[in-house]
């Protein structure tokens, strides 16, 4: 089976010259086509292939052959082959037959969005986990294509093209299928196997109660680094999109003895594939397991607002809606005037901070140190001289509020796991229900 950008019909050799269509549809809003095209020329140029040149289409409505009309498909591939491209992507989804019209009639490869970034994923993927999955998403992809494949395949051998593969031809197909098929079914089986053990690591970690955050956001935002310049961890953090895959988790030491466990979690992006969102739960699971969410968003992008709503959307998709999510404008030292205007109107309660120049970063962890108290219900309890060994786990586990020493002990107001209660249950003086 040909590799997604390996399968033009003149040779073998990969794509490196691309034309990019975009689309813009009655239902988008003014201008989001031109801004998803120009998301799609940094996509297209992370896999190493030049963008030759582009095109946004007004689509009224889409055309069940190649998604737009036969005009239009006609000034495309001559505008692409003028530039001596080899590769055509879409920045809206074809469907199998859409994009075998459109190879067959250019004799160009054709792609759409979700191919590029599912081999952008596949680039990207280093650990086990994150290669089965991006595995995974791709022979799920690869499925209804195998025709186009087997199409290219027959060509470069002398044959007739798309239409009338002869008997060998459908033999190998069905051989293809259950190829990949059975690849499926390994990949979820191995699958299976890599979530158990990440299920046995967060069981180890839930027994020992320190809260977690996880943080989430557009691709490119900044999240690697907020979590090196916080814990002072090493994470990679490029200026890339989807610099990481893999969620990595870092401890970060917090007031009075206090520890926040901190997860960085793979970039969101519009449009993402669905596949891709199925084939990661695993992954970002970690956002629905977290006590409380820190949504990072680059301050300074034009899309601002969108990219606001995709990490939103996402979000939604994965269940995790009803966590308490701390918004936070990244890149502050870049910022304008007008940028901070924006973030404001946006999101009035965000926090301004650069994880480059350390801005605002104590203001960060004062919230999530909030974040974590308002987790556990308030309680009072007396603490006796004799047992200073508890007042210090209170600081260790705890959140202290208050503290007021007298002659027979000390007051201390402190939101104490549930969990870890136990032993000061014989000093409680008075508590209180956990904030709604």
């Amino acid at each position: 089976m040909a590799d997604f950008l390996d399968n033009t019909p003149s040779d073998s050799k990969r794509c490196e010259r691309a034309f990019l269509v975009g689309v813009q549809t009655h239902d988008m809003a003014d201008g989001e086509g031109d801004e998803l095209l120009t998301e799609l020329v940094e996509l297209v140029e992370n896999l190493r292939i030049a963008v030759v040149g582009k095109i946004l289409v007004k689509l009224r409505a889409p055309t069940p052959a190649t998604l737009l009309g036969s005009g239009k498909t006609e000034e495309i591939i001559a505008e692409a082959k003028a530039l001596n491209a080899d590769l055509i992507v879409f920045d809206d989804s074809l469907s199998p037959a859409q994009q075998r019209n459109w190879e067959k009639a250019s004799e160009l490869a054709v792609i759409d969005r979700e191919e590029v970034i599912l081999d952008i994923f596949a680039d990207r993927a280093s650990t086990r986990e994150a290669v089965l999955q991006v595995a995974l998403a791709r022979m799920q992809y690869s499925l209804p294509r195998l025709t186009r494949a087997w199409t290219h395949l027959s060509r470069q051998r002398g044959g007739g093209g798309g239409a009338g593969m002869g008997g060998e031809g459908e033999t190998q197909l069905e051989q293809d299928r259950r190829l990949v098929n059975d690849r499926i079914t390994r990949l979820k089986r191995e699958l299976l196997d890599v979530r158990k053990q990440r299920g046995v690591q967060r069981h180890k970690r839930q027994r020992v109660p320190i809260p977690t955050a996880a943080i989430v956001g557009y691709t490119n935002a900044g999240k690697s680094s907020l979590l090196n310049a916080l814990t002072g961890a090493h994470v990679l953090a490029e200026d890339k999109l989807f610099a990481t895959l893999d969620p990595t988790t870092r401890q970060l030491q917090l007031r009075g003895n206090q520890k926040l466990l901190v997860t960085d979690t793979v970039g969101f992006i519009r449009r993402l594939p669905h596949g891709l969102v199925e084939a990661f739960k695993a992954t970002l699971e970690e956002a629905l397991v977290a006590d409380f969410l820190i949504h990072v968003l680059d301050i300074t992008t034009p899309n601002l607002a969108a990219h606001h709503a995709t990490t939103l959307g996402v979000l939604k998709e994965l269940g995790a809606t009803d966590k308490r999510i701390l918004t936070v404008f990244n890149k502050v030292d870049a910022a304008t005037e007008a940028h901070i205007h924006r973030a404001r109107l946006l999101a009035p309660d965000g926090l301004l901070i650069s994880a480059h120049s350390g801005q605002n970063l104590d203001s960060l962890v004062d919230h999530c140190i909030e974040l974590i108290a308002d987790e556990f219900g308030s309680t009072e309890v007396f603490i006796p001289h004799s047992r200073h060994d508890l007042i210090a786990r209170l600081h260790a586990i705890g959140h202290v509020q208050s503290e007021e020493t007298t002659d027979d002990g000390v007051h201390l107001h402190v939101r104490i796991p549930p969990a870890q209660s136990a032993p000061f249950a014989a000093y409680v003086v008075a508590a209180n229900a956990k904030k709604a």
